[in-house]
């Protein structure tokens, strides 16, 4: 059974920083490019940051460019989003999971991020 598990939300003030981590289970972490997604309510779940199985290539959304850094150690079977300068704009729960998603078989329960003055 494929498990996936978010951590390291919370509440930060804008500018602030936060690091999330997402552990997977074995079985499809190291063959498959994996992203981090966010989901508010009332909008589509987005695509917030790509990183291939070999973890060599990575790809932002445009909102998140330049702050939020995505990174895995297959070793572990863990990845990372390492999220700077936080806007309000950044508050969602995010979710980790193989890419593209219509290939996910299961979800975890994600984590909030609440960027809030």
């Amino acid at each position: 059974q494929v498990q996936l598990v978010e951590s390291g939300g919370g509440l930060v003030r804008p500018g602030g920083s936060l690091r999330l981590s997402c552990a997977v289970s074995a079985s499809i972490f190291s063959i498959n490019s994996m992203a981090w997604y966010r989901a508010t309510l009332g909008k589509q779940r987005e695509v917030v940051a790509i990183i291939t199985e070999d973890g060599v290539g990575t790809n932002y959304a445009d909102s998140v460019k330049g702050r939020f850094t995505i990174s895995r150690d297959n070793a572990k079977n863990t990845m990372y989003l390492q999220m700077n300068s936080l806007k309000p704009e950044d508050t969602a729960v995010y979710y980790c999971n193989i890419i593209p998603s219509i290939l996910a078989t299961a979800w975890g329960q994600g984590t909030q991020v609440t960027v809030s003055s």
